[in-house]
């Protein structure tokens, strides 16, 4: 990453070549076998991850995100029965013990974990910690890591590296610390970055740096990312395809503007028409009904069909499979997915009756500061278009 690579004795790893395919994940399957039964947490989950790619992959809580993560980085306990491919530059990884693990772990990929203060030891210094991450594949000096460690803290943006090395995850803020994991997983220069959701808990502003560090990592190293997240408007910013996840499996995936103007699954219809509106000022949110379904008890058929709108007898006999649709490297798992197509506005499908809902509310005040605010606002409106004095 730097001239300190030559003075360390450990050179620099070869750029990865644009459009290189670095992870290949192919029919990825893990059971956790519990008292109650067998929680099916990731089912028949495909995708590659090329050099210098974002693929960010959305869903709800308990929709095998993070579960396929910690699996292609081996981190899963021993009792999770896994299946399927892994595969890092054509080496297989599932089967590898934790220690066979541990040469690419860290060096090869790397993850950037939810929480940053529980990541780290508290009884170390940030810099102790940096440059252990990076002795564990270097032989190199304490004082040369240590020196890395400095280098790649200033280089994920933190002001006064040299200084702020000596001390401890208390005695930073947390985007600070969110910077610090991005610099633990970027110190071994890894050739796949996995970050899950990288932005929790954090406000706006520092959200845009944390994203922004990640896009300068991406275009400097050619790095594949892997963007584990809730929020689609991240998806949406930086992302080049997006895999959605629902119930343990992929219902859509497909080039991030393919997923976001034309959806082919319902689930993701339901999905970005819960985002926030500024255009829907007053309306309700549109939530999709129901909850996820049990893992360890699923439904027949498709997963989604007790809370789809267009589910017909086929979709709660049969589960799909995930098809291209009808346009080019675009897939859903939907038996209805070319009916979808013929909908021209398909966040209808979520619709709920809006009663006691003003469209522009604000307006409502502007124009009559004398507006109760405790009464019901359609009453409000209904007076304000007969032409009455709504405070009389």
């Amino acid at each position: 990453m730097s001239e300190l690579d030559d003075v360390m004795g450990a050179p620099k790893k070869a750029q990865n070549a644009a459009g290189e395919k670095l992870l290949r994940v192919e029919n990825l399957s893990v059971d956790f076998p519990t008292d109650d039964g067998t929680v099916h947490a990731v089912r028949d989950v495909s995708f590659t991850l090329g050099a210098g790619e974002v693929l960010g992959i959305v869903g709800e809580s308990g929709s095998g995100k993070s579960v396929s993560s910690m699996a292609v980085m081996g981190l899963l306990p021993k009792t999770a029965k896994i299946g399927g491919s892994i595969r890092f530059r054509e080496q297989e990884l599932v089967g590898r013990s934790y220690k066979g693990m541990q040469p690419v772990r860290g060096n090869n990929i790397a993850m950037i974990f939810q929480d940053p203060m529980t990541s780290m030891n508290p009884v170390y210094t940030v810099g102790w910690q940096l440059a252990e991450a990076y002795r564990a594949h270097h032989k190199v000096s304490k004082k040369a890591a240590l020196a890395k460690a400095v280098e790649a803290l200033e280089l994920v943006g933190i002001p006064q590296p040299d200084r702020r090395a000596q001390q401890y995850p208390h005695e930073f803020s947390g985007g600070m610390r969110q910077r610090v994991m991005i610099a633990m997983a970027i110190i071994n220069d890894p050739d796949v970055i996995i970050a899950d959701e990288p932005t929790t808990a954090l406000d706006v502003t520092v959200q845009a740096q944390i994203l922004d560090t990640l896009l300068r990592i991406r275009d400097e190293t050619n790095a594949g990312i892997m963007i584990i997240t809730h929020d689609l408007g991240v998806v949406a910013g930086m992302v080049d395809r997006v895999q959605v996840m629902y119930g343990g499996t992929v219902v859509e995936q497909g080039g991030v503007d393919e997923v976001f103007e034309a959806q082919r699954m319902p689930y993701t219809v339901g999905l970005i028409g819960s985002i926030p509106n500024p255009q829907m000022l007053g309306r309700r949110l549109t939530p999709i009904k129901g909850t996820p379904p049990s893992l360890m008890n699923l439904p027949q058929g498709c997963p989604f069909s007790p809370r789809c709108p267009l589910a017909v007898d086929q979709c709660r006999e049969t589960e799909p499979l995930l098809l291209e649709t009808d346009r080019a490297n675009h897939f859903a798992r939907c038996h209805r997915s070319a009916h979808l197509a013929t909908i021209p506005n398909p966040q209808r499908l979520f619709a709920t009756e809006e009663i006691g809902v003003v469209e522009n509310p604000a307006a409502l005040t502007v124009a009559n500061p004398g507006i109760p605010v405790v009464e019901d606002a359609a009453v409000v409106e209904a007076r304000l278009h007969e032409g009455e004095n709504p405070t009389s």
